[in-house]
């Protein structure tokens, strides 16, 4: 307790400090552009995500007209880029594995993370563990900045003298030591990328253990902050071997060295000198060891909102949280033990292959324990369904599709003849897309009053959803057929081979559905600004009757968040308490007609 009446000193003297210092306002600069703000940042994470999101998903689109039309000039922009990428409008292969590797890098790490993470995280955990900013401000300002640096940087490289990476977003050696400048340019980028995200994560994690109300204890706090708690040790862990393998690869391009080039290599007929002795498997062990737990950095934040979405929507408190919460963990324990999967195709030994195939099973389980608690949440319920309970109620049926379709990327046996074809295509994106980006749409317009103190417009919202719902099955279901079929992801034309034309057909048909989803997603983009100005103004500051501690500040939260210290007096999803005068017991309201007083925190 004693750090608890410190904190509340603190927060006093911060307050009092506002309140002498009120016509002192930050200059714009300050307050909008290089603020210390958590809620700034978040927007500031969250808005330029959204832009990076939509700049990838552009790549993708026109990468499809070459899959579908093999050969023909793009329409309508084509003629607007240079000869050296598409000549009379017609896509090269160089610029297509561009194309490729770019969206990967862009989407994962400069859209997803960033919103999921730098977004929701930095502007929600605060306010729902009662907070009145992350732990270190100053750190949490430069961690966003690094990030725009680091998306600056692999921008630019499209510009560079024959283009941006091509070496796929794996960036995988040998091919990518001997890539053009472009490829330079990734590295910078992700070593930029990778450090905001590692001055991100130690800000979580000591914020989230140091900064909780009075009464929150571990076993209180809302399932988004455990969820954001556990992706925050996964980035800390993950991320550093990647940064290391990205010093080591930008040394063999600029500084002479072999760490990932053995000795032998011949290209294009010609001996390559160099020292030699270095090993591209290396490469390889070092990214997925990041990679895999990078796949729970996009889901469980997902998870975290999807589950706050379901609580509040069906009137019901969650099923099974304590079980939720140590799958969550398990599951993060787990990530870190499951990479080789990848490897599979490398002509690892047996024994080792079984231990890997054998904890890629494990992990499903937990993962099959939320999803089995979230849908039982649902049973009984008298649901409500608002736009955000469409896409939290989306995601259930889309993430299990995702995590049933890696089970035969598992073992070794089936790995053989679908790996590196679009079966691993579809798996991935269905846990990414339909799964992931669905629940940050939840999480959007959740949030959105909150943040705004404007509702979004309900009917372009169900819009949005039917539309993106149906289009983004029909671009990734068909994919799984492709790849049974034996496509491989990488080429560039498919209709060149007997296979591949038989197919071509589910290609043209994920193509269209990839433009008509592009299409859908202009009902977001107007009502996200529409509904800035023009949206229905909420008439309180818990619109949703939620129970947890973000809905007591005003609307939009100001500096500092609270107008009086918050207090918890019981756990974060007591809906429809039975004599309760309400279907909503609010995390701060003490019970009536009892002495409540707050448990001690852990």
């Amino acid at each position: 307790m004693g750090e608890h009446v410190e904190r509340e000193k603190q927060m006093d003297e911060a307050h009092a400090h506002d309140g002498a210092h009120a016509h002192e306002q930050p200059g714009f600069w300050q307050q909008y552009v290089f603020s210390t703000d958590h809620k700034v940042i978040g927007i500031q994470y969250a808005l330029t995500a959204l832009v990076f999101l939509f700049f990838g998903f552009c790549l993708v689109m026109m990468m499809r007209w070459q899959l579908a039309y093999p050969g023909q000039a793009l329409p309508l922009i084509g003629a607007l880029f240079s000869e050296s990428t598409m000549p009379e409008g017609v896509m090269l292969p160089e610029f297509y594995n561009q194309l490729g590797a770019m969206h990967g890098t862009i989407m994962v790490f400069m859209g997803v993370v960033p919103l999921a993470v730098g977004g929701f995280g930095n502007y929600v955990l605060p306010l729902q563990i009662g907070a009145p900013d992350m732990a270190f401000p100053k750190l949490n300002m430069a961690s966003y900045w690094a990030f725009v640096v680091g998306g600056i940087v692999m921008i630019v490289s499209f510009f560079v003298p024959e283009g941006a990476a091509q070496s796929g977003w794996t960036s995988y050696t040998p091919l990518a030591n001997i890539a053009p400048m472009g490829q330079t340019m990734w590295l910078w980028g992700m070593i930029f990328l990778i450090t905001s995200s590692l001055l991100g994560s130690l800000n979580f994690i000591v914020t989230t253990v140091q900064m909780r109300a009075e009464g929150l204890s571990f076993f209180r706090l809302p399932f988004f902050v455990w969820a954001q708690f556990v992706t925050a040790f996964l980035l800390l862990l993950a991320f550093p071997p990647l940064e290391a393998a990205g010093v080591l690869q930008l040394m063999d391009r600029l500084a002479g060295t072999s760490f990932f080039l053995p000795s032998g290599l011949v290209i294009t007929g010609q001996p390559l000198e160099v020292s030699g002795g270095g090993n591209p498997l290396l490469w390889q062990h070092l990214f997925w060891f990041l990679a895999h737990p990078e796949v729970y950095v996009l889901i469980l934040p997902a998870m975290g909102i999807v589950t706050e979405v379901l609580c509040n929507n069906t009137r019901r408190p969650l099923w099974g949280y304590r079980t939720m919460v140590y799958s969550l963990i398990f599951l993060g324990f787990m990530s870190f033990i499951v990479w080789a999967h990848h490897m599979f195709m490398t002509g690892m030994g047996t024994v080792m292959s079984n231990f890997f195939q054998a904890t890629t099973m494990i992990i499903s389980i937990p993962s099959v324990i939320i999803l089995t608690a979230l849908a039982l949440s649902l049973y009984g319920a008298s649901m409500r369904f608002t736009v955000p309970m469409l896409f939290a109620l989306a995601f259930i049926p889309m993430f299990a599709i995702g995590g049933l379709t890696g089970l035969p990327l598992g073992l070794t046996t089936s790995d053989l003849h679908l790996h590196d074809t679009y079966y691993v295509i579809s798996h991935f994106h269905y846990v990414v897309a339909p799964g992931t980006i669905f629940a940050l749409f939840a999480g959007i317009y959740y949030w959105y009053p909150k943040i705004t103190g404007r509702m979004m417009n309900k009917t372009l919202g169900k819009l949005h959803f039917w539309f993106s719902l149906i289009f983004m099955n029909a671009v990734f279901f068909p994919m799984l057929f492709v790849g049974m079929a034996g496509v491989s992801r990488r080429l560039y034309d498919q209709t060149q081979y007997a296979y591949g034309e038989q197919v071509q057909g589910l290609t043209v048909m994920s193509s269209w559905s990839a433009w008509l989803l592009g299409l859908a997603q202009i009902f977001f983009i107007v009502n996200f600004i529409w509904s800035l100005k023009k949206g229905e103004k909420v008439t309180s500051d818990n619109p949703w009757e939620a129970t947890t501690l973000e809905w007591t500040t005003p609307t939009p939260p100001p500096h500092g968040n609270f107008l009086e210290i918050p207090k918890v007096y019981r756990g974060p999803y007591e809906y429809s308490v039975p004599g309760s005068p309400t279907d909503f017991s609010p995390q701060y309201v003490p019970e009536e007609g009892a002495a409540a007083e707050p448990a001690p925190i852990d």
